[in-house]
């Protein structure tokens, strides 16, 4: 039996699934376990989970990692997770309803009576985030108003770290880094904004006390131990929401790096020693002791990759899978440009640098020589050229330039999309080694609060790692993609934004039920 603690667990408690991963010092997975995570949608444009499913999965991720550790290898915990998504519960912690989603758009109608209270840019310079629906802030606003017996009864609004740690250790606590994303965090004073919660009807204390993250938030309980297979005792440190916890797990720990996470959205977070605000980015806690990450959201990802394969082309499951691998073998074939085909990726809304909740994807250039294969090829060129808004924006921001990305998720995966990222954003694109980011930054927090390496940023250095050799902008196609991008995509939203939002009231107005007089 080993005589000191060398392992430790990364987990990511995310969207979909929960994934938990042992880790040894070297960022090398010694165990792992996986468990789904269902979604509910009631209503168009609502996501929900049931609080509960998420400790479900976490026991089941937990006992299938553990079969085969000696616990008494293990030093810690730390926990990433998905975002925004918050659940309220009453005093003794039970969820009075689902837990409501990131990805929630029920919120939308609470944003003028908020702006009312706060202007925009008072809110973005106190929460690092421009006002938009996707935040906690407004959905509880809108529990306040549709639901007013279960927001009398809350007793806490525990985002989903808060809530497993709960489970875990039988007190409910967060990080800054998870607090952050709601909306509701003063930046600057580390600490819940009062004024924002009072705006709303919420007091302080029914928000989860918040910790730097790495910081120990308890024990592993007895109960919890029984129910998870961890040993009683066990250290749980602070972790972070997952796209920062992605950044820790890929080494962004130094000012000119930034992460690329290319999943059902894709998000890029800069690294910043400074505190600035920009409506190009949200703001929010790095892993990295008084770092911040720069982060751009596009929510309209490989979302916008699955609408094409299922609702397009109604291909779903492995006859999905083979369509998709069908469309990357011709898309080589078809030239940068898409043969004038061009796509604008809001398929689901944009955030920055626009924040219109009523945005609606475009497609120009519509011809009859046009096949599923170069609509495919415009989806990632579109995205492509999103990414270099973004980081245009960044860039002006921190005033240096941007000099290595790294790519990480299942769109890594796709060396066709990263060479179209790196065409067109002429950044270099290298590819994360780890298939589990978000754990692995979890991990990496814990071994460096656990004292396994003296520091954040020695921790991630040592475990993670990149693939050898980056993705380099092709000269020929850079060309090509530049034109592109400087004299049609950066002003075609800006040029059809207002009729694409009469378009977007009509869409609202015809998905309504019709009630007959």
């Amino acid at each position: 039996m080993a005589s000191t603690a060398d392992l430790v667990i990364g987990i990511d408690s995310s969207t979909t699934a929960c994934k938990v991963v042992v880790y040894d010092m070297q960022g090398r997975s010694v165990a792992e376990g996986r468990a789904p995570q269902a979604l509910r949608m009631p209503r168009p444009g609502w996501h929900e989970q049931p609080a509960e499913l998420w400790w479900r999965a976490l026991v089941r991720a937990l006992r299938q990692a553990l079969q085969s550790v000696d616990n008494d290898r293990l030093a810690g915990l730390a926990i990433a997770h998905q975002r925004e998504t918050f659940v309220a519960v009453d005093p003794s912690g039970r969820p009075l309803r689902d837990g409501i989603l990131w990805m929630d758009e029920r919120a939308a109608a609470e944003l003028a009576d908020l702006e009312a209270v706060i202007p925009r840019e008072a809110f973005h310079a106190l929460t690092g985030k421009p006002l938009s629906a996707n935040l906690t802030l407004a959905k509880i606003a809108w529990l306040r108003v549709h639901e007013p017996e279960v927001f009398r009864q809350t007793a806490f609004y525990l985002d989903v770290q808060a809530y497993l740690v709960q489970r875990l250790t039988g007190e409910a606590r967060t990080s800054w880094g998870s607090a952050d994303p709601t909306g509701m965090f003063d930046m600057a004073g580390r600490s819940w904004a009062s004024g924002l919660l009072a705006a709303v009807g919420v007091r302080t204390d029914q928000m989860p006390p918040a910790a730097a993250p790495g910081a120990l938030l308890g024990r592993v309980s007895r109960r919890a131990a029984r129910a998870c297979g961890l040993p009683e005792g066990l250290a749980v440190f602070a972790g972070l929401g997952d796209g920062q916890a992605g950044g820790v797990g890929v080494n962004i720990c130094r000012p000119g790096s930034a992460y690329l996470a290319l999943g059902t959205s894709v998000i890029t977070g800069s690294y910043s020693a400074q505190y600035v605000t920009n409506p190009a980015f949200r703001s929010m806690f790095g892993g990295v002791p008084d770092s911040f990450l720069l982060e751009t959201v596009l929510l309209g990802g490989a979302y916008t990759l699955e609408w094409l394969l299922s609702t397009f082309l109604g291909k779903r499951g492995l006859a999905a899978a083979r369509q998709r691998q069908q469309l990357d073998l011709e898309l080589v074939h078809i030239p940068p440009g898409s043969a004038g085909l061009m796509l604008v990726p809001y398929w689901n809304t944009v955030m920055n640098p626009y924040w219109d909740a009523s945005a609606s994807g475009i497609v120009v250039g519509w011809r009859g020589i046009h096949r599923p294969a170069h609509l495919y090829r415009a989806i990632l060129e579109g995205i492509a050229f999103e990414l270099r808004l973004h980081f245009e924006g960044v860039e002006q921001a921190l005033g240096v330039p941007l000099e290595q990305v790294v790519a990480m998720g299942g769109g890594a995966r796709n060396e066709h999309w990263c060479q179209i990222i790196a065409d067109v954003t002429g950044k270099p694109v290298y590819r994360a080694a780890a298939p589990e980011a978000a754990a692995l930054g979890a991990a990496v927090l814990a071994a460096a609060a656990a004292g396994l390496h003296p520091s954040v940023s020695a921790a991630a250095q040592v475990m993670a790692g990149w693939l050898p050799g980056a993705l380099a902008a092709r000269p020929v196609q850079q060309r090509v993609y530049d034109d592109l991008y400087t004299t049609v995509y950066r002003g075609l939203y800006p040029a059809l934004r207002v009729p694409l939002t009469r378009l977007a009231v009509l869409a609202e107005t015809s998905e309504k039920p019709q009630t007959r007089k």
